[in-house]
């Protein structure tokens, strides 16, 4: 089937070029990476992490207001990027970065790779008893996201700092961030969109019961929480200001009752050219709305974000392992499937995929790419104008650097893939 496109030139960018017609990562030939480590392959440019790292703290810092950055851990865990994140700065230095995390697991992990117990938010959802036996061993700062919860936490820890999640709306009407993740409905995030209330965070019609928990309990209400975005780019900036707007009630509400708020944590959520006409996020004029919204409360302001990190620092690279023509359906098969790479499986997410030898080559026909788990719905693209390619080829999967590596498991009993962290740029 004849499908010629436009050639997809929005992925080139420092640290992920195609000098001489071939695809560079971190200044390395891409195949030549995959032939010496073999495939699947994860390669990571951290240099890109820090270029992120850096220019989200720089523009917080621009603000002149105290602030905290922090990274998700769910996004990516590994020991060497962890290790990479580690060493940005001396904890709680202003270049440091601490670390959001969201189960008692996490905890643990971001404690047993060198991050203070001051330095780490929780923010879980649905938390046990079992969970907090855990969490409260440990002096660091815990968020909750329900009113039982809230009543759970007083009940095992009365006389506790705590934070709590809030959920930004005005009343029946629809939430003001259309992508938001906290919020009731997300436009880029759609097999979870609902017209009804969210599984996070406390509304504004609960938050007087939520302070009579907290003074119940002698609960110390010292930060308030909220995400309320996921991929954000400049387009959804003005539905963020009417968000913050929302958000900063509720902080007035919750200073008015007498709680001691430390911190504002505005969570993640910021987004990243991840395809065509994406324009990256204005972060200046991100973090001049958080002033202007929460600066006048004189306390820290914080972000926690995971994909906006490390989303393109990763790229997959696979092997072709069959191209047939199925019923007039060229299917290309590689072997890698979703359990290593799930974001369209799990969240219906599309990716670019690249030939390694020939990224910018013409893409004159229409195909289905299909990765080697035993399940029909495991499929990169479907109708996807792709250059022609041979067994053996290597084919990159861009912007593959969060969550999909996090949440890779053996399903088939395929095993789990190989990494490989570039430290510096050729």
């Amino acid at each position: 089937m004849s499908h010629a496109a436009a050639l997809p030139t929005w992925w080139i960018r420092p640290g992920l070029k195609a000098p001489d017609g071939r695809l560079a990562i971190a200044g390395r030939d891409a195949e030549a990476l995959a032939r010496e480590h073999g495939t699947p392959l994860y390669v990571y440019d951290l240099a890109h992490v820090e270029e992120q790292v850096r220019a989200l703290q720089a523009a917080l810092a621009h603000t002149e207001l105290p602030h905290r950055v922090r990274f998700a851990l769910k996004s990516q865990r590994e020991p060497e990027m962890l290790a990479f994140l580690r060493g940005l700065g001396e904890p709680e230095t202003p270049g440091s970065i601490g670390m959001d995390v969201c189960s008692p697991g996490e905890l643990e992990w971001a404690l047993e790779h060198g991050w203070l117990p001051q330095e780490i938010s929780y923010t879980g959802t649905n938390v046990s008893d079992e969970d907090f036996a855990t969490i409260l061993r440990y002096p660091v700062q815990v968020n909750v996201d329900l009113l039982s919860q809230l009543e759970r936490l007083g009940r095992l820890a009365p006389g506790r700092k705590v934070g709590i999640r809030i959920n930004p709306r005005a009343g029946a009407a629809r939430p003001y961030l259309p992508v938001g993740y906290t919020s009731d409905v997300d436009a880029k995030f759609g097999q979870y969109a609902s017209s009804g209330p969210t599984k996070f965070g406390i509304y504004a019609e609960q938050l007087d019961e939520a302070l009579a928990i907290a003074r119940r309990h002698r609960l110390q209400i010292d930060c308030v929480h909220f995400h309320i975005c996921h991929r954000m780019l400049n387009e959804e900036l003005p539905a963020l200001d009417q968000a913050l707007a929302e958000a900063a009630k509720m902080i007035a509400r919750v200073l008015a009752a007498g709680c001691p708020v430390e911190e504002i944590n505005t969570g993640g959520g910021l987004g990243t050219v991840m395809g065509e006409g994406d324009k990256p996020l204005d972060l200046e004029a991100w973090a001049t709305l958080l002033a202007d919204r929460l600066g006048g409360f004189g306390v820290t302001i914080a972000a926690e974000p995971g994909e906006f990190f490390v989303a393109q620092a990763g790229v997959l690279l696979t092997e072709v392992v069959s191209v047939e023509d199925r019923l007039g359906t060229t299917f290309i098969g590689l072997n890698a499937g979703w359990n290593i790479m799930p974001g369209r499986f799990v969240w219906g997410e599309s990716v670019e995929l690249v030939p390694a030898a020939e990224p910018l080559a013409a893409r004159p026909q229409s195909v289905t790419i299909s990765g080697h788990i035993n399940e029909a719905p495991d499929l990169f693209a479907e109708d996807y104008a792709f250059p022609p390619v041979h067994e053996g080829d290597i084919v990159a999967m861009l912007n593959a650097g969060s969550y999909y590596l996090a949440v890779a498991n053996p399903h088939c009993l395929r095993p789990f893939p190989k990494t490989l962290y570039l430290r510096d740029r050729l």
